[in-house]
């Protein structure tokens, strides 16, 4: 596969339903995910992923967005990663190798994003993945897709039912 970027933030929160903050490093733990964040846990959600490349959809809306505003663990640059199929590993920094659980999410109430513009790019466009080896990963780490899964589409989830939309599309 051989698609690389690097990861531009590290982010976490001690409690669920608020922005992450950027850390700028942290210890992904085989299993349960991000040390220290509310999210983690033994679960296929183990650790979010979104991409700057998304992000900056949103800022084009006018919102003030950066890292960690959408509650994703490990910010990135350099890959689409909402177009990689569920069970792709990743090798993220020197140590960590994860893989794709999920694309997307459902929204439970609509996120206060959600609620401002009528639009939110996690839903959509940030993924999930559990810990397959874990290690430390930090801001300026690459990001690297090793192999492709073949995962259903049924695995992407919707936000309030418009899985298929985009920003861009609406």
């Amino acid at each position: 596969m051989g698609l690389r970027g690097r990861i531009v933030a590290v982010c976490l929160s001690r409690e669920t339903g608020v922005p992450k903050e950027n850390v700028g490093r942290g210890y992904l733990r085989e299993g349960h995910g991000l040390e220290g964040d509310a999210h983690a846990g033994p679960w296929h959600r183990q650790v979010s992923l979104l991409g700057m490349e998304s992000i900056a959809k949103m800022r084009a809306l006018g919102l003030e967005v950066g890292p960690g505003a959408f509650a994703e663990n490990l910010t990135t640059e350099g890959i689409d990663l909402w177009r990689l199929p569920v069970g792709t590993r990743l090798r993220l920094g020197a140590e960590v190798l994860a893989e794709v659980t999920q694309i997307g999410k459902t929204c439970h109430t609509g996120c206060a994003i959600f609620q401002k513009t009528g639009k939110c790019i996690m839903p959509q466009e940030g993924i999930f993945v559990r810990v397959v080896r874990g290690g430390w990963v930090a801001a300026g780490d690459a990001i690297e897709a090793l192999e492709e899964g073949s995962g259903p589409e049924e695995e992407r989830e919707t936000c309030c039912g418009h899985a298929k939309d985009t920003v861009e599309g609406g």
